[in-house]
Parts: C-alpha cells; structure tokens; sequence
C-alpha cells in the first residue's frame, strides 16, 4: 500500500483547496472498498494505514481518501441546507457538492477506479461523522454504508430549552421526515466518556442519547438494528482519536461482512 498526498485540491463550489490522502493498494483491484473519510487530517493518529494493511494480508483491498478538514470545518460540516441555530454548517451542501460533484469524478479518473456502491462508505468523526450522515443519507447510489465516531447529533436548529430539551435536533428531524432508503447501513461509535452533559437529565450522556435516538428514527423508517444497524459503544471511551482508533478496526471488519 502506498500513500499519496495531494496538498491543494481546488474545490471550486467552496472557491478554496482542500489536502487529500489517498490510501491506495499497490494494485488497486476493481472490486476494492472504497472509503472516504471526513476530518482526514487525524487518520495517521487513528491508525488508518495499519488497519488497511492488516485487510491487505487477509487478501483483502480498501482504497480510502482523507479529505482534511479546512479552517472552515464548522461551516463545511452539518446537515446540507439547514444550518444550526448559530448559523454553523452554512456550507454543509457546497461540502456535499465538492464532495460527491467535483471530488468523486476525480478520483475514478485520476486512479481509474469505479467504486462499487455496495463496497462504498463515507465515514466521519464528532461534527464530521453529522456530515458523513447527512452525504451518506442525500446519496445512496454512491454509498452504501456510513460510519460515524462520536457523531454530534446535538446539532439543533433553535437554542437548548429547559422545558423540552430533545427538541430541534437538525438530523432526528431530517431523518424522521425522510423515507427508507434500501440498502443503506450504518454503524455508530460512542464512548462513556465521550462527555459529561446530560441536558435531559436521564442518566445517559447525550453523546450516547442523540446517536440512540437516531437509531431510533431509523429503525422506524424500517432500517433493523442488528442488521442494518451496528452500535459499538465504548466503556470509558473518550472524543478523541484514541479512542476512535481502537474502534476503527471494528468498523472496517462490519463494512466488510456486510
């Protein structure tokens, strides 16, 4: 396995340049998995390249690309279309559109590769694992499975209200407003140390309520957990790449027995 880097992929939507890593078997075949990361810059610290080696002895092939996150990351990544309630993630849908528009086409001519949907994941982390939703959610013809470490499923449209403080998660309601979508998997990474906040005082840190109540919304759009639905929560886990990195194997292994 080789990696490359590109420091200055233009996106022209966003009118800026993006660092990319491309993870790339020495003979790339075309029937290799395809993963796209966002937050790309902490891949070397979650131990990415060994994972993929590992694959590789098995007999097995991963073509992954990094995409960094920019000093815009708090615009770039969200839910495309509705930005929160302090207007962050206004560019969620120009990431979507660099992303799947101008990036994509990229790559399958520059590395003459044509990922196969069902061997195709975008995955993210904390804010980034939301965008890896949201893209993933907007385009089952290109991916078919989403990962998601950590995702801040807190995003909201209006501010934290006391009185019913669950309400105006921007994903809960984009998803339960949505349909089933065949084909589509998704596996979700929590730590019990992810963070300390209980807004709702439940006993269960929201890290862990929010990515439960979307799962919830998924199985009511008729996704199985178990089957359509992984959930790998950490004990003692923490929102950091540690943490993330000892989980990531555990990710590549389900999107390859799916």
């Amino acid at each position: 396995m080789q990696t490359l880097t590109i420091s200055n992929f233009y996106a022209k939507v966003l009118k800026r340049s993006f660092s990319l890593d491309f993870y790339v078997p020495d003979e790339l075949a075309e029937d290799a998995y395809f993963l796209v990361f966002n937050d790309g810059q902490i891949l070397d610290e979650v131990r990415i390249a060994q994972v993929l080696k590992e694959i590789e002895g098995a007999g097995l092939q991963a073509f992954a690309v990094g995409i960094h996150a920019s000093d815009h990351r708090l615009q770039d990544y969200g839910v495309s279309g509705q930005p929160d309630y302090k207007n962050r993630g206004s560019l969620a849908g120009e990431y979507k559109h660099f992303l799947v528009v101008e990036l994509y086409p990229f790559i399958k001519r520059i590395f003459r590769f044509e990922p196969t949907t069902t061997r195709s994941a975008i995955i993210g982390f904390s804010l980034s694992g939301l965008s890896a939703l949201d893209i993933g959610w907007a385009h089952p013809e290109l991916f078919s499975k989403v990962g998601v470490f950590s995702g801040s499923f807190w995003w909201r449209s209006r501010a934290f209200s006391p009185a019913n403080p669950d309400a105006h998660r921007i994903m809960h309601d984009r998803l339960s407003r949505s349909f089933y979508k065949p084909g589509l998997k998704f596996w979700f990474q929590t730590g019990t140390d992810d963070e300390s906040s209980d807004r709702n005082n439940n006993g269960i840190i929201d890290s862990i309520d929010d990515t439960q109540d979307v799962i919830r919304v998924l199985e009511s759009l008729g996704y199985e957990n178990g089957k359509d639905i992984a959930y790998l929560e950490i004990q003692g886990g923490r929102h950091e790449p540690s943490t993330w990195a000892n989980a990531l194997p555990n990710l590549i292994q389900w999107i390859f027995n799916q």
